[in-house]
């Protein structure tokens, strides 16, 4: 009797902790649908292609912003200009930092890491482009050390890969999961369309509409107009990343989720 009683109190607790946990990181129920849409790398068709299309569809979206060493940023065939980077902005798009020269995160100190931070915010203010609150870490290379320099300098969520799709409740919101768009898994994303429900939110991370520069991840424009007349069709709501601090209390979530890296 004493097993079953000890047994049933366990069992009432664990269920009390799941449900007190999501009821204090979010500010309201996350809808079924909800994806975000993110873009690395500042690949000029973000400006030439990818901007205007999202505007037809009232879509949101995140762009998050680097300057390659090599080949230089300076290639305007490849990469966008800071003018064209300032007109998303105006589109009322998200400019999200990738760091200043895309260095891996865990090849860096703590300062050098601030520093690559700071490079991007200091181009963007000089240009009326708000702080960043989002990150997207170069290449998913990430470090525990980042977490707390992320929160330091005020950023609220921070994109990682694995193919999953992010639950609020058990992800720490700076190691928000994402997936991979890409010209072959067509598949892959169609099925992680379907994970974007009961309190979960799909992220897609894609690079150029095509990716001139770094044509390994390109999406071809053809297919990601199917994408954007499904998710239309529909009904999903299709966010930047920040917008989910309209769901999501992101400095409950540091407080209360373990950072879980690598699974």
């Amino acid at each position: 009797m004493k097993c079953l009683f000890f047994g049933l109190l366990a069992f009432v607790c664990a269920t009390v902790s799941a449900i007190v946990a999501p009821a204090q990181i979010l500010r309201q129920p996350i809808p079924d649908k909800v994806v975000v849409l993110t873009f690395d790398d500042a690949v000029v068709s973000h400006a030439t292609y990818v901007g205007p299309l999202l505007k037809e569809y009232g879509f949101g979206a995140t762009f998050y912003i680097s300057e390659f060493p090599k080949p230089p940023f300076s290639d305007k065939t490849l990469y966008m200009t800071w003018e064209q980077i300032r007109m998303l902005n105006q589109m009322g798009f998200e400019i999200g930092n990738h760091t200043g020269t895309h260095r891996l995160v865990p090849d860096m100190t703590p300062a050098e890491f601030a520093g690559e931070l700071a490079y991007i915010e200091e181009k963007g203010e000089g240009l009326g482009i708000p702080k960043p609150l989002t990150f997207a870490y170069p290449a998913y290379e990430t470090d525990a050390y980042a977490l707390s320099t992320l929160a330091e300098k005020g950023y609220l969520f921070a994109r990682i890969g694995e193919d999953r799709p992010y639950d609020p409740a058990k992800d720490h919101p700076f190691l928000v999961p994402s997936y991979t768009m890409l010209e072959d898994n067509e598949s892959l994303i169609m099925q992680a369309l379907q994970e974007a429900k009961e309190g979960r939110v799909v992220v897609l991370t894609i690079h150029g509409v095509p990716d001139t520069a770094h044509d390994w991840v390109t999406t071809p424009p053809a297919l990601f107009q199917n994408y954007l007349r499904y998710l239309k069709k529909n009904g999903y709501t299709v966010l930047a990343m920040r917008d989910l601090a309209q769901y999501i209390d992101a400095r409950q979530a540091w407080m209360m989720i373990t950072p879980r890296f690598g699974e």
